[in-house]
């Protein structure tokens, strides 16, 4: 198990849910992890240390061009490059359309797909330098289900898509691949803090072929994956891992 020995992994909204079970997953696979989020993830950087593996913790706004300039520059001086890029971070408040501000609507574009775009810029050159590079851009298979409230949610999400293979095209001569990862709605604290969350968790676990309702870890095989040396013939694709909810 010893697949991403070596390498380094930039992971964002890496403190708890998703974030930190990718975290925790590459660096039991052997890379050095730098968690970035906008709290503190001591919980994240104690499950990378348990699995021996170095770790930088950031506190960064990834929607934030001089926050994300910072970042890149503590973690290009801490362990000189960068090889994986997992653009994680997101936001999910659930609002109906006639009710969006558009402060709001931006609050959401910035944070889960101008956060995909500056992060992914900020390391480009050091995977370019090396020959060798991996992104991979959450996205959600809610862009292709009828739920309510979730327009702008919807729109980055099917950004992070177009966002995916437009890199993809452009990177695939220097050896980098760009994908897109798409999991289930799953149990993250972030989905339950939402009010009726817990039933629709339910509800989805029933749509699924598993039925089961989808858990942080259940993302965590297809991203390593992605960011392997099995991937490398794999760009521009968005692959899922839901359970059989839905289908690309």
């Amino acid at each position: 198990m010893t697949t991403h020995t070596g390498k380094v992994a930039v992971v964002t909204g890496a403190a708890r849910g998703i974030g930190q079970a990718i975290a925790a997953g590459l660096a039991a696979r052997g890379a050095s992890i730098v968690g970035v989020d906008i709290i503190e993830a001591e919980e994240t950087r104690d499950l990378v240390q348990a699995n021996a593996a170095q770790w930088l913790g950031i506190v960064a706004d990834v929607s934030s061009p001089g926050d994300v300039s910072q970042l890149a520059e503590k973690a290009l001086s801490r362990f000189g490059r960068c090889d994986i890029v997992v653009n994680n971070a997101g936001i999910f408040p659930a609002c109906a359309f006639e009710d969006l501000s558009f402060d709001a609507w931006r609050k959401v574009i910035s944070t889960n797909l101008d956060s995909q775009f500056l992060v992914s810029q900020a390391f480009v050159a050091s995977m370019r330098a090396h020959g060798w590079g991996r992104i991979v851009n959450l996205t959600s298979g809610s862009v292709q289900l009828s739920t309510p409230k979730g327009a702008a949610y919807k729109a980055s999400k099917m950004g992070a898509i177009g966002l995916t293979r437009g890199m993809a095209a452009d990177l695939g001569k220097y050896g980098i691949t760009v994908n897109a990862a798409s999991p289930s709605l799953t149990r993250t604290p972030g989905v339950l803090s939402i009010n009726g969350a817990a039933d629709r968790l339910d509800v989805i676990a029933n749509a699924q072929a598993i039925k089961r309702v989808s858990e942080p870890t259940d993302i965590v095989g297809l991203v390593l994956f992605l960011t392997g040396e099995d991937s490398h013939f794999v760009t521009g694709q968005t692959m899922l891992a839901d359970g059989g909810l839905s289908y690309f």
